[in-house]
């Protein structure tokens, strides 16, 4: 990657950042070009390509950060027994994951950007599979699967909508409440709604 981490363009690099995510909920990935953001930003191409050389390296700047906590989520979940107890703190910890960052997460489902940056990135989609297997044990099958798939995927949709001045445990409380009834899984015994 072109970008400079330290430095004196740190700032920048953490605007064209930001920027990016706001064109993203606007335009897609697919529908937000480099050019539109230097326009945003009021920055030449050039000042741009001076971190991010194309689309995909800022939109892998922007999900590395999220992915590095779902890997750690499902390394965690990974390493308890049982199957309804690797479910449930896989659940409880994206759930968290998913209310904390409610205006970013529900970006990367359905996009194709992000699909195509998934199908380039095997280590990324290593982790959504192992993520997906987690919920996906609880009911072994089809069904599992489409399980799984209506967690993962509701749970990055949901957090994205417009529930006014709802905070961010009571949304948290509110998914793992909804996940839990989709995957058929009750609250472990002493276990609250925090990740661990």
């Amino acid at each position: 990657m072109s970008g400079h981490p330290g430095g004196s363009s740190a700032p920048t690099r953490q605007r064209l950042i930001d920027v990016a995510i706001e064109l993203f909920k606007r335009h897609s990935v697919a529908g937000t070009s480099l050019q539109m953001i230097s326009e945003e930003l009021g920055l030449t191409k050039s000042a741009i390509y001076h971190h991010f050389r194309t689309r995909e390296e800022l939109l892998t700047a922007v999900m590395e950060p999220l992915i590095a906590e779902v890997a750690a989520l499902v390394e965690a979940a990974e390493s308890l027994r049982g199957v309804r107890a690797r479910a449930d703190h896989m659940l409880v910890g994206y759930a968290a994951l998913a209310a904390t960052h409610r205006e970013l997460l529900p970006l990367f489902t359905g996009d194709p950007g992000v699909a195509a940056l998934l199908r380039t990135r095997a280590e990324w989609g290593a982790v959504i599979e192992r993520q997906m297997a987690l919920f996906a044990d609880v009911e072994p099958g089809l069904g599992g699967r489409v399980k799984a798939g209506l967690v993962m995927s509701g749970i990055a949709s949901a957090a994205g909508g417009d529930f006014g001045d709802v905070d961010e445990a009571a949304l948290r409380d509110a998914l793992i409440a909804a996940g839990r009834r989709t995957l058929g899984l009750r609250a472990l015994p002493g276990r609250d709604t925090r990740a661990t």
